[in-house]
């Protein structure tokens, strides 16, 4: 593309005279040096850098660290990865966001529609018991072990047990390893390993999977379609 190139001057031209087509048609009708500009355009302004956006009406800050777009067919594929998340106070590592079905529908303002998200990252587990321990209704007190497992004390009985968990498809299935009531073990006979539906997540979203792997939590989320705006003119002043 050269030196010269700018943001303005390539993607003014396409917005009003296809602004009545649909939104597959249109997609399909930008040029991919359009797409390719507002990437490298986002990417140099912000990878590196610490950013904040509001997601269901709550504050997420983090750093982006990398940041592209591809076209799929008659649509776009976005892809960002994500560290040192703040999710409104929820701590994060990383995160990996991979928007597909990406569709850009021309107007004032431009709206941009996504088929799904998948979220794709990890969380330390000491930081995910601490959020779980805010819940004024559990009955147990949760730790994390030096072996990555998990210590659970029950907040009123003597009563303790050593387990682990993991996430699939918005079901929780709990292993209890071994138990101790008043300090005396617990037959296995009488360690049940619970189930636990999931209650929903906003905006429709579902728990595909999570996994411990020792102290750090790996998971995977898959959030349905969405559909935002955002004023074109001004986000090309602010990267170009």
């Amino acid at each position: 593309m050269g030196t010269g190139w700018s943001l303005s001057s390539i993607t003014t031209s396409w917005v009003d005279p296809v602004a009545t087509l649909g939104a597959g048609t249109m997609t399909a009708l930008v040029p991919d040096s359009v797409m390719t500009a507002l990437s490298l355009g986002i990417a140099r302004r912000y990878v590196g850098r610490e950013v904040t956006v509001t997601l269901q009406g709550v504050p997420v800050t983090a750093r982006l660290g990398s940041f592209r777009v591809r076209r799929q067919g008659a649509h776009f594929e976005s892809r960002a990865r994500l560290t040192g998340i703040d999710w409104g106070g929820h701590a994060l590592e990383e995160v990996t966001a991979v928007a597909n079905g990406v569709r850009l529908v021309p107007g004032a303002p431009t709206r941009v529609r996504t088929a799904q998200i998948d979220l794709e990252g990890r969380v330390a587990l000491s930081a995910l018991l601490a959020q779980v321990n805010l819940q004024s209704n559990l009955d147990w007190i949760l730790f994390a072990e030096e072996s990555g497992l998990i210590r659970a004390e029950h907040r009123h009985r003597r009563l303790t047990a050593l387990v682990d968990a993991s996430i699939a498809d918005d079901v929780l299935r709990i292993e209890v390893i071994r138990a101790r009531w008043r300090g005396l073990p617990v037959p296995g006979r009488y360690l049940p390993a619970p189930v636990i539906p999931l209650p929903p997540l906003p905006n429709d979203a579902r728990n595909v999977r999570a996994t411990r792997d020792g102290h750090v939590v790996r998971f995977t989320l898959e959030i349905p379609m969405l559909s935002s705006s955002f004023d074109l003119t001004q986000l090309l002043r602010l990267i170009g």
